[in-house]
């Protein structure tokens, strides 16, 4: 069996009785069980996003490395993506075919106009309400038609992070959602990340569902650098 074994998901799942018991079946195998949760923004990622990430050592207890970002130097969506190309929403910039986004509805161009950068439907004239949100139940989610702030870190990206209902997708000033390369970025994988071979199809929501449901890359090397010192402390 391996030293050094790691696991990453959400926070939520400590308060799951299969979490408990996948912690008991390590410990009776011999590993220390290192739970952490990951407040992402922490560690350079651009993204309001707590993880919880556990470590089992059969080595000793594993402390994961520092922060490497304080919260006046947090990565915003500004820093992440402020500096890439404007296009219309169903549109693709022609030197980047991954910068491309989901097209709008007329009745949804009309509502990304009345929405504000960190608001939600709440902001818009009654009579571009969704029927489903004037319902008392309805009134409860108002966490999605939003715009994401500039100055802060984006929402936590999902597999449905490209359209503008889903969430608080909609870019901070350009009346679309994210694209898919702005989600990639968010999810810190690297600016030029190429998702399709050379003259493949670009599958939209394909590409969209593996950019959500990545961990974050820099998370991942957040826990390689952690397994990494770990193991050079114990002489592996």
């Amino acid at each position: 069996m391996p030293d050094v074994v790691s696991m990453e998901n959400v926070p939520e799942l400590e308060r799951h009785s299969v979490y408990d018991e996948f912690v008991c079946l390590l410990s009776r195998l011999g590993y220390h069980v290192s739970p952490h949760k990951v407040y992402c923004p922490d560690y350079g990622i651009p993204q309001h996003r707590t993880r919880l990430v556990l470590f089992a050592s059969r080595l000793g207890p594993i402390r994961i490395i520092p922060p490497t970002h304080q919260p006046k130097r947090y990565m915003t969506v500004r820093r992440a993506i402020g500096n890439l190309k404007k296009i219309d929403a169903g549109g693709i910039y022609s030197r980047d075919p991954l910068h491309r986004t989901s097209r709008l509805s007329d009745t949804n161009r009309t509502r990304i106009r009345h929405s504000k950068p960190g608001g939600s439907w709440r902001d818009w004239p009654d009579e571009l309400i969704a029927k489903c949100h004037r319902k008392k139940k309805g009134r409860t989610y108002p966490s999605v038609y939003g715009r994401m702030r500039w100055d802060e870190p984006s929402p936590t990206i999902t597999t449905q992070f490209y359209g503008f209902g889903n969430g608080r997708f909609g870019h901070p000033e350009q009346n679309r959602a994210i694209s898919l390369r702005e989600g990639a970025i968010l999810q810190t994988f690297p600016r030029d990340y190429e998702f399709v071979k050379p003259g493949d199809e670009y599958r939209f929501k394909v590409i969209g569902r593996l950019i959500g449901n990545a961990v974050p890359v820099r998370l991942g090397e957040v826990v390689g650098k952690t397994i990494k010192l770990h193991l050079s402390q114990h002489g592996k």
